[in-house]
């Protein structure tokens, strides 16, 4: 071959080798205009970041922190993540404040390794985050989906039992061997890679003051954020902007909205008193906020507010941040 090339004089190389580079250039240029120009992302603000909440224990009391990391299954301050503990009753069934409205007013925090409930004249318990493996793993439902916990022992179990006055109760660990939930499962929206340990569907909830103000001022008694359990609340945007968002940046954490949170009668549990009223804000909200007959498929006769986001990429976020709508053009 070497000496076939050697052959062809020097004009007759330059040609060719022009004639495959422009070869080459044409083949570039028409992946290119195959495939289209790629498309730029503009930032466009639409809130402030309010407030965080985490809630370590499904229904309990929820913990305001001013910064957080975001993970794929929710936020986490801490050893505290969002709802990685569940109360159950002894045959693995969750137990939320929807049957036990008490569990509202029980709060939890974490110190020195240990997470440390407190409720109303009980004198406050704590468990370690990280447990004994001689603990018990054990099979629990969450919304007739299957999943693991460890058990957390006799003596937590007996403390929740007695402030709730219940049939007997479990606390179970959600740890990071254990095989998640999928997201779709229980709302067909979400994504194969969307996973969450023990809330209802979705890592990251989110509702806008402006929203919470518009209920209000439609209800005799003015409802609280806490009624509505979001992980990250936000100003300066218009009522119910929250339900158009779509791809957004906060800090360096970015999140794909996927559908309206459905309402339900937890609702309607006074987080001061853990009374359930199983009307309001509940009614109030069903005058006004029911879905479009073509999304009844997905919501039923369930009121929405709030939107759920799924983590397309992990960071920090903090108490300030700006929101942003990420546009693609």
């Amino acid at each position: 071959m070497s000496g076939l090339w050697s052959a062809v004089g020097p004009a007759r190389q330059g040609w060719l080798w022009g004639a495959a580079a422009l070869l080459a250039l044409g083949a570039l240029l028409g992946a290119w205009r195959w495939a289209g120009p790629r498309r730029r992302r503009r930032l466009q603000r639409v809130g402030t970041v309010l407030r965080l909440f985490v809630y370590p224990v499904k229904s309990c009391r929820g913990v305001s922190v001013r910064r957080a990391q975001v993970t794929p299954m929710g936020l986490r301050s801490g050893e505290l993540r969002d709802r990685f503990w569940l109360v159950i009753r002894e045959d693995g069934h969750m137990v939320t404040a929807r049957q036990e409205p008490r569990l509202v007013l029980i709060s939890a925090t974490c110190e020195n390794g240990h997470l440390v409930l407190e409720a109303g004249d009980m004198e406050k318990i704590s468990v370690p985050v990280k447990l004994s493996k001689k603990n018990p793993v054990r099979n629990c439902r969450v919304f007739g989906q299957d999943i693991q916990g460890r058990d957390c022992g006799d003596e937590v179990a007996q403390w929740l039992t007695t402030f709730l006055n219940s049939e007997p109760c479990r606390l179970v660990h959600f740890e990071p061997s254990m095989v998640p939930r999928k997201s779709k499962d229980t709302i067909a929206l979400f994504r194969n890679t969307d996973e969450v340990a023990y809330p209802d569907c979705s890592p990251v909830l989110i509702i806008s003051e402006a929203s919470m103000d518009d209920l209000n001022t439609r209800l005799e008694k003015k409802a609280k954020i806490q009624n509505f359990r979001p992980n990250i609340f936000v100003t300066d945007c218009s009522a119910f902007e929250e339900d158009t968002w779509e791809d957004i940046l906060i800090g360096d954490v970015e999140m794909k909205g996927t559908v309206c949170c459905g309402r339900c009668i937890l609702t309607t549990v006074n987080p001061d008193t853990g009374v359930i009223d199983r009307k309001e804000p509940l009614e109030t909200l069903k005058s006004y906020r029911l879905c479009d007959p073509s999304e009844k498929h997905i919501y039923k006769t369930s009121p929405l507010f709030g939107k759920y986001f799924a983590v397309d990429k992990t960071g920090t976020i903090q108490i300030g941040d700006p929101v942003y709508k990420m546009v693609w053009e």
